[in-house]
């Protein structure tokens, strides 16, 4: 506090002893200011010189303090000039302590999390975080470290304190033993490193005399788990050794005494001692280099069946096993399972073990519907709440929503949208007849390499093509096993058709090409579609009582596919049920971290989703068709749920509820995987598929495989 008064005193301009210092100091007055400043205070006896003398030794000692390296008075914070432009785009970015960590115990971990900035919540996360409440709400301060100049004191200066030393030499016996200051929360980096670190704890010893110069610090961090068993006591994990070893190497570049670093486990409540010695030093350094290599190169290969893998927040990204067994699939095997995807035999040859179902699998979150027209959402501590009027209709927890989707005239507050926003649940928009037009969400997603991806092959014509076969045949083959499995009595040409066509679509010489095919086959599709329509009692005389088919408005009989506006119910039904799971292709491919509106197969057009829509090929038949026909064939929507206006046919309100309950039914139902042979839900599912688009792209695994059906 002493050495800033000059300062602040010298920025001063109105003060009188400011004015007299240029007449005290000045060459014609006394020649030079070192020399002069013993005579200056023989010559005068008033107080002023002798106190601008000793301000303008301050203000010296201060200039001459400035001058010494940074790391002799470390802040509490980081805090760093800014780079010049050159030197911003040369230099790679700092790493934290805590991602070097993650590297240890598994490089893709490492990739996900510091280079795409994928991060997903856990059971282990959030306990980890609830324990580092306390001690992230320490202010960072750590006094600073005691310089090495202070033990070079001038001659004169040491006889006088060696003759103060004699006469309090009994009093510093008593206070020997050093004052342990705890700093929490310290933040701190090491430009040497290039590593950022922020620590839980710091001990400090200090000498009683002085609390504010540091003589020796101890990082100390918190963990939930418990030590490693060693032969002949408990030991730290690689990965707590790295992190404890970069906060003492960063303590270490920034002026203070470190020799060793502490990690208590609160499952064990023990604490483990690490001491810094120069191979554990050598290991650091070595890995450091490593990560930073990784940082520039491909996404490291997944592990082989580890056990880390099971408790790890990450593995529905990664997935490991799902990864490994494709990319070791060869291209005749490949073809094998286009055309027969339950082929176990050969997938277990392939991967030896099947993949372990390391993802849940359905979806805790349900989302919320609103279609009734004059409702309002508005929030109230983390609660949605619905209200007509004054009246509240429903209130809903936003933890238990995985999306919010308004349908026509409804109106949502900006303190709702924000905190959805907050929690990353999207919001989508409808028109009252169920046209998907627009979409809501956070900025939790900022990985731009695989967009990068997305848009360079979205060029490459040989790559759009490849893709696009595969979405076709999908689609075709799916169409194929509803007619077999659905159809009142399945027409055996159209069935060879289907199969000839999904085969003629793999080989495809173009785009045009493609979409003759698929038109083709999705008209002899629909020309079968009535016969799956099973409204009417197949034996006579067991008809519904007090049914007219004259007196009632609407029919289910279906001739063709028509839309824009649809002129009949079950074209009604279609249309909502695509615009429903266009939505839902378009939010995987937002969680993913695509683009969703540049496809590979659809053409680029202003407001459409194109990759939503490529995704949403393969699922149109196991999702929205197989919604409208269990809507009508177990008449949960009759002919009375239907309103026309003008040409345009359109569900009633309640009609329109029950069909989205039956959607999300739908949706939630558990299907065995045909690739992977484990369970999971239609929702799951889509995100598996834009997750292996994902990986196609990046190059992970060689081609993408649709989900068929068996």
């Amino acid at each position: 506090m002493d050495e800033k008064k000059p300062i602040l005193a010298g920025s001063r301009s109105t003060e009188p002893e400011i004015t007299v210092v240029p007449r005290g100091i000045t060459p014609g007055a006394g020649g030079a200011r070192t020399s002069d400043q013993p005579g200056l205070r023989r010559q005068t006896d008033e107080p002023q010189p002798m106190k601008i003398t000793l301000r303008v030794e301050a203000v010296e000692a201060q200039l001459a303090s400035l001058a010494q390296a940074q790391v002799e008075t470390p802040p509490p914070a980081i805090s760093q000039s800014p780079p010049s432009p050159s030197r911003q785009e040369s230099e790679p970015q700092q790493i934290p302590a805590r991602m070097l960590n993650e590297f240890v115990y598994c490089q893709r971990l490492f990739y996900y999390e510091f280079v795409e900035g994928v991060f997903v919540e856990s059971a282990d996360t959030l306990r980890g975080g609830a324990i580092h409440k306390r001690v992230d709400s320490g202010s960072g301060a750590l006094p600073k470290a005691k310089r090495k100049a202070d033990a070079d004191k001038p001659s004169a200066e040491k006889e006088t304190s060696a003759a103060t030393e004699s006469t309090s030499k009994e009093a510093e016996t008593k206070n020997a033993e050093p004052e342990t200051i705890h700093s929490r929360s310290v933040q701190m980096g090491s430009e040497r490193l290039g590593v950022v670190a922020k620590m839980d704890l710091v001990e400090t010893k200090a000498e009683k005399g002085d609390l504010l110069t540091a003589l020796e610090v101890c990082p100390v961090d918190y963990k939930a788990g418990a030590p490693k068993e060693g032969e002949e006591a408990n030991e730290l994990w690689d990965t707590d050794k790295m992190q404890l070893g970069l906060q003492a190497l960063i303590l270490r570049d920034n002026g203070y005494t470190c020799n060793d670093g502490i990690i208590y486990y609160r499952a064990a409540k023990q604490r483990v001692r690490l001491p810094i010695t120069p191979e554990l030093e050598s290991w650091i350094l070595q890995s450091i280099g490593e990560a930073k290599r990784i940082v520039t190169g491909p996404i490291p290969k997944p592990l082989v069946n580890s056990p880390k893998c099971v408790r790890c927040s990450l593995a529905p990204v990664c997935l490991p096993d799902e990864t490994r067994m494709l990319a070791q699939i060869p291209p005749d095997l490949e073809a094998a399972l286009l055309e027969n995807p339950s082929a176990p035999d050969d997938k277990s040859a392939v991967a030896g073990k099947p993949p372990r179902r390391l993802i849940a699998a359905r979806d805790d979150t349900r989302p919320l519907y609103l279609n009734t027209q004059g409702y309002r959402v508005g929030c109230k501590d983390e609660v949605l709440t619905v209200k007509e009027k004054d009246r509240v209709i429903e209130e809903v927890r936003m933890r238990d929503l995985s999306h919010v989707a308004l349908f026509g005239n409804i109106q949502i507050s900006t303190q709702a949208i924000q905190s959805l926003c907050d929690q990353e649940i999207p919001i989508t928009y409808f028109s009252m007849g169920g046209w998907f037009y627009g979409i809501t969400r956070g900025h939790s997603l900022k990985n731009v390499f695989l967009r990068m991806e997305q848009f360079r092959l979205a060029r490459d014509e040989a790559m759009c093509l490849s893709l696009a076969r595969r979405f076709v045949h999908g689609k075709i083959r799916n169409h194929r096993t509803l007619l077999m499995r659905n159809h009142l009595e399945p027409p055996e040409p159209i069935i060879l058709k289907l199969k000839r066509a999904s085969e003629d679509a793999l080989a495809a010489a173009s785009v045009e090409e493609l979409l003759g095919i698929e038109g083709a086959a999705a008209s002899q599709y629909f020309q079968q579609f009535s016969g799956m329509i099973k409204v009417e009692d197949d034996l006579p005389g067991l008809e519904m009582p007090g049914k007219d088919p004259k007196q009632l408005a609407f029919n289910f009989n279906f001739t063709n596919r028509n839309r824009r506006p649809p002129t009949d119910p079950v074209n009604a039904m279609l249309s909502l049920a695509y615009s429903m799971l266009s939505k839902d292709c378009t939010l995987a491919a937002l969680a993913v971290g695509f683009d969703p509106y540049i496809g590979f197969y659809h053409q680029p057009r202003f407001g459409r989703p194109a990759l939503g829509l490529d995704l949403m090929e393969e699922m149109r038949p196991l999702v929205a068709e197989s919604t409208v026909l269990s809507c009508i064939n177990n008449h949960v929507v009759t002919e009375k749920d239907f309103v026309r206006a003008g040409q345009a046919v359109n569900l009633t309100a309640p009609g329109r509820k029950r069909f989205f309950q039956m959607y999300e039914q739908r949706m939630s139902s558990l299907i065995t995987h045909p690739l992977f042979d484990y369970k999971v839900s239609y929702r799951r599912a889509l995100e598996l598929q834009a997750r292996l688009l994902a990986k196609t792209l990046t190059g992970e695994i060689a081609e993408y495989i649709p989900l068929l059906t068996r």
